[in-house]
């Protein structure tokens, strides 16, 4: 249920800034949505599981905090980013 190695090197590969950035709310963003993704699968599946569920929305939140954080330090990056993965808002 987790994402492989080979999975998150490619989005990091993707959504980095530069050469071995790991860190930036680019690429943190970018992992989380995948694995919101991947839960969000899991989920059409296992309807009565209730605790991943809770994992779920914490991590919607967290990704929540991040892009409002990079919209407040840079909208341009929020705006690209929000269109690269295919969010509303």
């Amino acid at each position: 249920m987790t994402m492989s190695a080979a999975e998150k090197k490619s989005v990091v590969e993707e959504y980095q800034r530069a050469p071995g950035d790991t860190g930036s709310p680019e690429v943190q963003v970018a992992l989380m949505t995948s694995r919101i993704t991947q839960l969000t699968e899991h989920f059409k599946e296992h309807k009565q599981d209730h605790h991943s569920r809770q994992g779920l929305v914490r991590l919607v939140n967290s990704r929540r905090k991040l892009l409002d954080y990079l919209k407040k330090k840079d909208q341009q990056r929020y705006r690209d980013l929000i269109a690269r993965l295919g969010l509303r808002r």
